[in-house]
């Protein structure tokens, strides 16, 4: 009977310090990326797969969760590209299948006026703390009522993509365009 007691309690507890998550729209959602060759070529790249959450901290704040399928990275109009951003010098998608990104609470504020928000950023299993610049909202609810753009500059050696050094710089710029589900209001 005790036993049973205190299984609820701990069931009841732990239910009740989870906090509530909006969902990241997949479809409105998007993360891509640009590499520069050496000779100053742009490719732009993208995450087909993503999904994720903002999670709803007890104190009103914010944390965000993105996670990127890597297999489903693709370079736009360079099959050959492609390839290579999925294999092992870059993402290495056989090993890797996910990448993603958790952010520190950050308030509503941030959204609408804009600022810097660090996280984990994790590529091929390697966490490194990184920040992104918020761009101010365009509308009252930024995520629910309008697109929160992001971005941010990365090492690609840090995570271990240091192959092709000769042909791409080591510079990765990331751009995240997200959304958050309509229903979750």
């Amino acid at each position: 009977m005790r036993g049973t007691a205190w299984l609820a309690g701990v069931v009841l507890l732990a239910t009740a310090t989870l906090s509530p998550a909006i969902e990241l729209d997949r479809q409105a959602s998007r993360v891509g990326f640009e590499l520069r060759t050496r000779w100053g070529q742009v490719l732009h790249g993208h995450f087909q797969t993503l999904d994720g959450e903002v999670e709803i901290l007890p104190d009103g704040r914010r944390r965000l969760r993105v996670r990127l399928q890597t297999h489903g990275v693709e370079i736009t109009g360079h099959p050959r590209y492609t390839r290579f951003a999925r294999g092992e010098g870059f993402f290495d998608v056989e090993r890797w299948p996910t990448a993603g990104f958790v952010s520190e609470p950050y308030t509503d504020a941030l959204l609408a006026h804009g600022g810097q928000v660090a996280g984990a950023l994790t590529i091929r299993g390697i966490t490194r703390r990184e920040t992104f610049t918020i761009a101010p909202g365009g509308c009252q609810r930024p995520g629910l009522d309008c697109d929160v753009f992001a971005g941010g500059l990365i090492d690609r050696e840090e995570y271990g993509m240091g192959r092709w050094t000769i042909a791409i710089s080591d510079d990765v710029r990331f751009f995240l365009r997200l959304r958050l589900r309509d229903d979750a209001t």
